[in-house]
């Protein structure tokens, strides 16, 4: 019974790193796993590093065409940034 008191403090912490630092990261994953799927042609989207655009083109290796004002550029879709890209098709709330 004392072996499992003592046990007891190391095992609740690794609860705890599970539940507030874990699970919460593989949720997020998972949603940005989500997103990269389901962009499509057209949408307006930002990159990780800030670069607004909208994709032209969607290849099957993982790379998207992307327009912006200085041309046309390739990108992995990985770096596509899925909070950034929420935030600029959100509905403004601003009239």
């Amino acid at each position: 019974m004392e072996q499992i008191q003592g046990f007891l403090p190391i095992i609740l912490l690794f609860v705890v790193m599970y539940l507030f630092l874990i699970r919460p990261q593989m949720k997020k994953q998972k949603q940005e796993k989500k997103f990269v799927e389901e962009i499509k042609r057209g949408d307006r989207v930002v990159t990780k590093s800030g670069l607004h655009a909208k994709i032209l083109d969607l290849n099957d290796d993982g790379t998207c065409i992307l327009e912006t004002g200085a041309g046309k550029l390739k990108f992995d879709r990985s770096a596509l940034s899925m909070e950034m890209s929420n935030k600029l098709n959100a509905p403004s709330s601003k009239k």
